[in-house]
């Protein structure tokens, strides 16, 4: 679900606000009120170990925590289930202090063994996690994949104290614990519900679930007893948050002009984006957001599907597809990209051309590669506006070097699920869901989505692309934690980078700007609190001028 510098941070996923500092936040923000947020699809599960699409790690983040977190408006990482931690000098072993009086949403006590339990869970290959890669550094993590019982890392010498040793230094593990993966869950609750526990989590966020109408809304309420986190005074100042599916984007702009609608979770529909930001009003009641995010968009070419396990037909793919003519046709809201790095990510090579659009050259490397007719494929994509679009005129540019793709536009639950396995999706466009950096750091471009980790059911490597070359380079670059090898490390992740292109298991499309709208009740300048990554909003310090 991503990173970086932050200035004025809306998320995106997925969803979409403006920073505000803590001091603002207490001075003019008012308890109580409930707001509206919108979307086009309905969600698959609230999982935290599973859920990855684009607006579910906004909601998880309202549910859970984990143990750490980042203080708002920053990108600093702060304690947040725990109270207090430390590191070994050789960055082998992080020992966590718990907050004590901590409850889930069922109203028992948080203790180290519910730590334990969800990251054993994270890591067993039955749960099917999609951010599993992200804690192979724990040690015990090949053997729980190869069937041990437990993950013997993570030990709990009491109930408030948890011990994790790690197989190596990483520099990014405590970005990793502020994920939504490591939010803590009740094994009890999980048991419970078995296979429906998506559809009822229990966390110990800010807000917990009193509905959830498929297809039409899940609405989130206050957790009374929550009174631990980085926020302003540790207590969220909206009573209630309904989130509605099933919104046509412009049905969703109209009612947010009505007033019933507050945030405008999938952005400013492309039809009405230019009448929507010229418009005097929007602007001076500053119900425009704008975010130029930390996120590229690319096409997936899943290297286990003939003739995409040719290198040489995902370069002509890359030659084939005219990235100027697509950003054009979402009102230049995004600028091309030629590698997976954004700009405003460290790492990202600005010399790099990456391969430029040259049909005629896509033309010669599929006769080169034995296909001079082209082939028949599949191309899958995301199907609110923009994303049929842009897929469309993909399937224009490849259809003339001689590849015809397929298209199917469905909702993004079922991209995720065919990019999830191995022989269903040739290709997949993948806008609406397209990569924004997990935590701020290089690497969080990789793991997930082009490491060997992604590349197992249900994991968000689509490509399905695992060069082990590549991965023991990877394993180098986050094992250099020593802040003095901080840009050499950078170095080698520019080089990784680039060492992928040459497979070009992707075509890099663009790195989006994102434009979204909140209603005129909304307080202030502060609409909502981004986490300093990506999707999630941390709508806790959210509020509304016609809260009581």
């Amino acid at each position: 679900m991503k990173p970086s510098p932050i200035e004025r941070i809306i998320g995106l996923a997925m969803s979409a606000a403006v920073l505000m500092s803590p001091a603002v936040a207490a001075e003019e923000a008012k308890r109580g009120g409930s707001i509206v947020v919108s979307y086009k699809d309905d969600i698959a599960t609230l999982d935290p170990a599973i859920g990855y699409d684009w607006q579910n790690p906004s909601m998880m983040q309202l549910i859970g925590d984990g143990l750490m977190g980042y203080k708002m408006g920053t990108t600093d990482l702060v304690p947040d289930l725990a109270e207090s931690f430390t590191i070994s000098e050789d960055g082998l072993t992080y020992s966590f202090a718990l907050r004590k009086g901590v409850k889930f949403h069922n109203g028992r006590e948080l203790k180290s063994a519910d730590v334990k339990y969800t990251f054993e869970r994270l890591v067993n290959p039955e749960t099917q996690s999609p951010g599993q890669g992200y804690y192979a550094v724990i040690e015990g993590f090949d053997e729980m994949v190869s069937g041990a019982d437990g993950l013997s890392g993570v030990t709990t010498p009491d109930d408030y104290t948890v011990i994790i040793k790690l197989t190596r230094p990483n520099a990014v593990f405590l970005n990793v614990l502020a994920m939504h993966f490591s939010s803590i869950v009740p094994k009890e609750e999980v048991e419970k519900y078995g296979a429906d526990w998506g559809r009822n989590p229990v966390g110990t966020g800010a807000y917990k679930i009193t509905e959830w109408t498929l297809g039409q809304r899940i609405v989130f309420e206050r957790n009374p007893d929550y009174q631990h986190g980085t926020g302003p005074e540790n207590v969220p100042y909206l009573d209630k948050i309904t989130w509605e599916v099933g919104q046509d984007p412009s049905v969703a702009l109209l009612r947010l002009k009505k007033g019933e609608v507050d945030i405008l979770g999938d952005g400013i529909p492309p039809a009405q984006f230019v009448e929507a930001v010229e418009n005097p009003e929007f602007n001076e009641r500053g119900m425009i957001v704008e975010n130029p995010m930390i996120q590229t968009s690319y096409v997936t070419m899943n290297v286990r599907i003939p003739p995409f396990d040719n290198v040489l037909v995902r370069k002509a793919v890359n030659m084939a597809i005219n990235k100027d003519r697509i950003v054009r046709l979402i009102n230049n809201r995004a600028v091309p990209a030629t590698q997976p790095l954004p700009p405003n990510m460290p790492g990202h090579d600005g010399s790099y051309e990456g391969y430029a659009y040259d049909p005629a050259k896509a033309k010669e490397l599929l006769a080169e590669a034995g296909f001079p007719d082209g082939f028949e494929t599949e191309l899958w994509s995301m199907n609110t506006d923009p994303n049929p679009r842009i897929a469309q005129a993909i399937q224009q540019d490849l259809a003339q070097v001689g590849i015809k793709a397929e298209l199917h536009s469905v909702a993004s639950s079922v991209v995720i699920a065919a990019g999830g396995e191995a022989e269903q999706a040739p290709m997949i466009w993948s806008g609406g869901m397209a990569w924004i950096s997990d935590y701020p750091d290089p690497s969080g471009f990789y793991w997930s989505i082009l490491g060997c980790g992604g590349a197992v059911p249900g994991g968000w490597n689509w490509a399905w692309y695992c060069n082990e070359d590549v991965e023991v380079k990877a394993a180098k670059a986050d094992a250099m934690a020593d802040p003095a090898l901080a840009q050499e490390r950078v170095d080698l992740w520019r080089s990784i980078y680039l060492e992928i292109m040459e497979d070009a298991p992707w075509v890099p499309l663009f790195h989006s700007r994102y434009f979204t709208m909140r209603s005129a009740r909304m307080a202030g300048d502060a609409v909502l609190y981004v986490s300093p990554t990506y999707i999630p909003m941390h709508y806790e310090y959210l509020h509304a001028k016609d809260a009581q």
